[in-house]
C-alpha cells in the first residue's frame, strides 16, 4: 500500500464512522451526503427502514477489509452489530452481520458509499424498552461534531 493509498484508507474509515454516527443521530441531510446520487442498497431479507421519531438506533462497525481496485474506487466489508428500538414497529431487534461496499471517489475529491450490501448472520428479538439515559443532541453539540464546510477535518485552520 502506498502513502497515498494509506490517506484514502483512513478517509474511508472515517466516512463509514460518519455514516454510523449520522444515522443514529438522525441527521439526515448531513447522512445523505455520504452517497453518490446513484447508490445502490441491497437489503438481504429486509425492508428499506423507515424513520420513526422515537425510534433508538445504536450501529457499530468493526474490522474493515478495505481493497483499492483503482486509484478512485475501493470495496469494503465491515462486521456489523445494531440495536434497533422501534416503537412504530413495536419492538426491539439486535442484529449482528456484514456490510459490504463500495467506495468511489467523487469529482469533489471525497469518498462517497456508491454501493451497500446488507447481510445480516442473525437477528434477536428484545424487549423494547426506553434508554436509562436517552439524550439529545442540542444545536451546539451539532454544530461542534460537524466538520467546517470548506476545510478539513483534522482540526486545522
Amino acid at each position: 500500500m502506498n502513502p497515498g493509498q494509506l490517506v484514502d484508507l483512513y478517509e474511508i474509515q472515517k466516512l463509514k464512522a460518519r455514516y454510523f454516527r449520522l444515522m443514529d443521530t438522525k441527521q439526515w441531510e448531513a447522512w445523505r451526503d455520504l452517497f453518490t446520487d446513484d447508490m445502490e442498497l441491497y437489503l438481504e431479507n429486509s425492508s428499506v427502514p423507515e424513520s420513526h421519531p422515537d425510534k433508538l438506533t445504536v450501529h457499530h462497525g468493526h474490522m474493515p477489509e478495505i481493497e483499492f481496485v483503482d486509484a478512485d474506487t475501493a470495496t469494503g466489508i465491515w462486521a456489523m452489530f445494531d440495536w434497533v428500538d422501534d416503537p412504530g414497529r413495536h419492538g426491539a431487534w439486535q442484529g449482528y452481520g456484514h456490510y459490504h461496499e463500495r467506495y468511489v471517489r467523487c469529482p469533489d475529491g471525497r469518498w462517497r458509499i456508491a454501493s451497500v450490501r446488507l447481510t445480516r448472520l442473525r437477528v434477536n428479538s428484545v424487549p423494547p424498552r426506553p434508554s436509562d439515559a436517552r439524550t439529545g443532541l442540542d444545536p451546539g453539540q451539532l454544530r461542534a461534531s460537524q466538520p467546517e464546510r470548506g476545510g478539513d477535518d483534522r482540526g486545522g485552520a
